[in-house]
Order: C-alpha cells, then structure tokens, then sequence
C-alpha cells in the first residue's frame, strides 16, 4: 500500500497527503505496552499504532518480550509474519506455564540426546529447540488465530496433544542425533579420502547446524536420519571404489555450488522453489553415494537442472 514505506523493516509514519491509503481496521494501539494474554483486539490486515508522537501504519506483528508481547507494524508482510510467529509462540506459552514447566523435565531421553548433540551446543539448547518446535506444532499451525476467541479455541486443542508433539519431536531429534554421531565418527576415522570427507564434512556442517531442529521443514526432518546414513554408507564404500566416487563428486559440486550462491545473493532468504531444490540436492546425494538407501521419488542431475531453470524464471 500507498502509506507503507522502507524505513529499516519497519513501517514509515503515514503520509499526510497524496494516495489515501486503505483505512486500517480497529483501534490505534500504543507501541510501547505489552500483553501477557490476547486483550488487545482482533489483528486485522493493516494496523496503525502511535509511538511517541508518530502514527505508523504496516503490517501488524506481535512481538516476543520475554514476559509479554508487544504490537509493531512493519512494511514487509514477510518480515512481520515470521516475527509474529515468534511473538505469537511466546503468547501461548503464556497461557500454558504449566504444561511448559512439566514438559521441560520430561523430555524422552534428554541427557542421552545431549551427549550426541554435545560438538553442537548444550542440553538447554537442545530442550528448548525440542519444547519451540512442540509449540509450533500444536498451536500455531495455518490458519493463524486472528482474535481472542480463536486463539482461546487454539490454546484449548493444542494443550492437549502438546505432551505427545513434544514426545514425537523428541523421538525424531534422537534417531537424527544417533546417526549424526555415526557419521561423525565415519568422517573422522575414514583415512586416505581427503575430497570425501572434506565433503561429507561440509555436508553436515549444513545439514546439521546447532538449530537445525528449529530451522529444519517439519516434513524433512523425517529424512534427516536417512541423509545422515547415507554419508556413513558413502565412506563405508570409499575404498572398493574411489574412482566412483571422485567422479559423483565432481558432477554434484557445480549443482550445488550454485545454489548456495544464490543463498548467498538472497542473505539467507529461501523461497518454496528454492526448498524443492535443496532437498534433492540431498535426495542426489543419497541417489549418488547410498542407492541402497533409496529416494522418495526418481532425482537426477537433469531433473536438477530443470528445477533451476524453473528458478531462474
């Protein structure tokens, strides 16, 4: 719209003359007061709120303060929606300190996943990222509660199957982290395979970085065991076949050298398209170095290259 400007993500003061904007719906909020439960009103698409002597108006984002939300407007609706998830998990982990408290001492296995996860970070790192993604899951699915009585109704359902996400985020977490650890200890003690290793190094290091449980698509961290597998496999075999191995390496590289350019290019922001490419990049890798293992769907360089010129468009 008209009145939203690009001022650092954040909504500009609305012009007072030109374009009329769209006439946001509801009251004007203060940007300064913070919410502990949802008493400010419905969301709508727009929002003005004052701050100071200012009035902004964007698109509206609750935002995590720890103890209470705040409400701010920002130009970008991607930036204020992946920061209003962020404020909106804060919100039902208000309404469920209990539930939390309870969970955070009966995470399955816990200290026998933070051994795994040890090279990565602690175990409070890793019991967090498990209780976020539970959140996630039981509350904040599509689509978003926009006013109190949706998200009372929200905080009613999720409530009740949390414990069980929790458990099920867990129980993933620990196959991942088991073959995590196993390929660790592959890369390590394969000798005499210095492009290999090297390689299935920087594999992992992407794969598996200390939030990979937060950042990782809920639908692909069910493979994340598989992938992992694949590299113990790759190495496991290096020696009957180097040769083979070398040569599936040298046709991977450009395949993926271009994509994390444009990573790059994009300062980290992934589109669906781009996601589809990066997880047949994996898929090849398993189709390449562990046939064994199997893909969920045929992948090949061509098929690769396809799916990039689709990007590119």
């Amino acid at each position: 719209p008209a009145a939203i400007a690009k001022q650092a993500g954040k909504a500009a003061p609305a012009p007072s003359s030109g374009a009329a904007p769209r006439k946001p719906a509801g009251p004007v909020h203060a940007a300064d007061k913070l919410w502990t439960d949802w008493s400010f009103g419905a969301l709508p698409e727009l929002m003005e709120i004052k701050k100071g002597n200012q009035t902004l108006i964007g698109f509206p984002a609750l935002i995590d303060h720890g103890t209470g939300v705040g409400i701010e407007v920002f130009d970008e609706p991607e930036v204020a929606a992946s920061r209003h998830a962020l404020g909106l998990r804060r919100l039902f982990a208000l309404q469920i300190r209990d539930a939390l408290k309870y969970l955070e001492k009966n995470i399955p296995d816990l200290q026998k996943m933070a051994v795994g996860y040890m090279p990565l970070g602690t175990q409070e790192e890793l019991r967090e990222q498990i209780i976020n993604v539970a959140i996630d899951r039981a509350f904040l699915q599509e689509p978003l509660p926009a006013d109190a009585e949706q998200f009372k109704q929200r905080v009613q359902e999720g409530r009740g199957r949390l414990t069980l996400i929790a458990n099920e985020v867990a129980r993933m977490a620990a196959g991942v982290l088991q073959e995590y650890m196993a390929a660790v200890r592959k890369i390590k003690d394969t000798k005499n395979a210095p492009e290999a290793t090297a390689d299935a190094q920087q594999q992992l290091q992407k794969l598996v970085p200390k939030n990979f449980i937060a950042i990782a698509p809920w639908a692909q961290l069910g493979h994340y065991a598989r992938y992992l597998k694949a590299i113990t496999a790759r190495l496991d075999k290096y020696r009957a076949d180097p040769a083979r191995d070398a040569a599936k390496l040298k046709e991977l590289q450009p395949l993926e050298q271009r994509y994390w350019r444009l990573v790059a290019e994009r300062k980290g922001q992934v589109d669906a398209r781009m996601q589809e490419y990066r997880w047949m990049l994996e898929e090849l890798r398993v189709s390449f170095f562990a046939q064994e293992l199997r893909t969920p769907y045929p992948v090949s360089s061509k098929r690769l290259d396809k799916v990039w010129q689709q990007l590119q468009q």
